[in-house]
């Protein structure tokens, strides 16, 4: 099923190089040639995504420059653009616009937790995408999903015609409580479904590890005579298990395309040694007092936050200071504050915007205090 997605890496266009808040085009084009010329061809992008920018960087770097069998491309309705039935296939008919194509290979219901579903369903949004395949301008209709195993089981119960569920999936958050990496996972196959993996490097943070988690990994590359990079780890792991077609790596430049393309060209899943070496890894950052935020940024977009706080930039500060020890931290924090007037983490209302659209179910106000404290430590409010 799906034999049009070639190999089981997949470009995410949530995270594209960035000059000046602007997508550098030259480099995406140049990165989406190389990705093409190794053999990949599965992209994925959202209207959120970069305000609106991913998409016509898909356009104006993908879509106007290959014929449309040289790529698989995916889309997603997401809750803020509609607010009734009505509103959907307008909205669908832009996205086609920006995206510069007739159809999209993959249409997912964005986002899908306990509580939006039912204004999915309110709306007959999977319905309208039901429709929108027998139309030929969807080729296949999913789900990208947050939320626990038993809401992801409800879905597919309802829906048994949806096709493929994207999950975020990674080896730190394989047991999460909070995320059930394995449990949704095994929903989803339980329903027979092919997977999609969203943050496989958990937003970058499984790719600068802590000085430990870096000396298991060195070890076990000197122990098998290999020079494979943490991002590697993370998305073999991810792409090792049965019946997943495609893992998604938000790349934001040509280096970091090239080596996941050279890992994953001819892919070969963990070897006992690496398998272990991941897991003493989950152990190290088990012991670590960590924020689990990916830095999707859902927080901050759509005016979601009222006094514009760069919460996933502050997070990164926490952990950088906390975990890494990273003594450039506060000044990277002050140097947050400064641009465009963001807002420091102790100017949070307590509004619950944020965490009402958070994948991670943080728990944002309260870890704002945290940060807080330890940013700003002596300073008048």
């Amino acid at each position: 099923m799906f034999s049009e997605v070639k190999k089981k890496l997949g470009f995410g266009c949530m995270r594209l190089p960035m000059t000046n808040g602007e997508v550098d085009l030259e480099q995406f084009k140049e990165m989406v040639d190389y990705f093409i010329g190794e053999g990949f061809n599965y992209f994925d992008t959202a209207h959120g995504y970069l305000d609106g920018k991913s998409e016509l960087a898909i356009r104006d770097g993908l879509t106007s420059r290959y014929p449309r069998d040289r790529y698989v491309l995916t889309n997603k309705l997401t809750e803020e653009y509609f607010k009734k039935e009505e509103d959907i296939r307008p909205f669908f008919q832009n996205q086609l616009e920006w995206c510069g194509v007739d159809y999209f290979d993959f249409y997912l219901m964005h986002a899908q937790n306990a509580t939006n579903y039912e204004k999915f369903k309110k709306c007959h949004a999977y319905e309208t995408a039901f429709a929108l395949k027998k139309e030929g301008k969807v080729h296949h209709v999913g789900i990208s999903f947050h939320d626990k195993a038993a809401v992801l089981d409800r879905i597919l119960t309802d829906y048994p015609e949806i096709e493929i569920v994207q999950i975020q999936f990674n080896y730190v958050d394989y047991e999460s409580a909070s995320v059930e990496s394995r449990k949704v996972y095994e929903v989803a196959r339980k329903h027979g479904k092919p997977v999609l993996v969203m943050e496989p490097v958990k937003g970058g943070n499984l790719v600068k590890l802590p000085e430990a988690a870096q000396k298991i990994f060195d070890e076990c590359n000197a122990a098998e005579g290999t020079s494979y990079s943490n991002a590697s780890y993370a998305i073999r792991f991810a792409a090792g298990f049965e019946g997943m077609c495609s893992v998604l790596s938000g790349m934001s430049n040509l280096e970091q395309l090239k080596d996941n393309t050279a890992y994953m060209k001819e892919f070969r899943p963990l070897n006992e040694t690496e398998h272990k070496a991941v897991m003493d890894v989950c152990e190290v950052f088990a012991g670590l007092d960590m924020i689990p935020c990916t830095s999707c940024h859902y927080c901050v977009e759509e005016n979601h936050c009222p006094k514009e706080i760069r919460i996933p930039d502050l997070f990164a500060c926490l952990n950088s200071k906390n975990v890494f020890n990273d003594w450039n931290a506060v000044f990277y924090y002050n140097a947050i504050l400064t641009v465009d007037g963001h807002g420091k983490a102790s100017d949070c209302i307590g509004c619950a915007g944020c965490e009402k659209v958070c994948p991670q179910h943080l728990e944002i106000r309260e870890l704002l205090k945290k940060v807080a404290a330890e940013f700003e430590k002596g300073k008048e409010e």
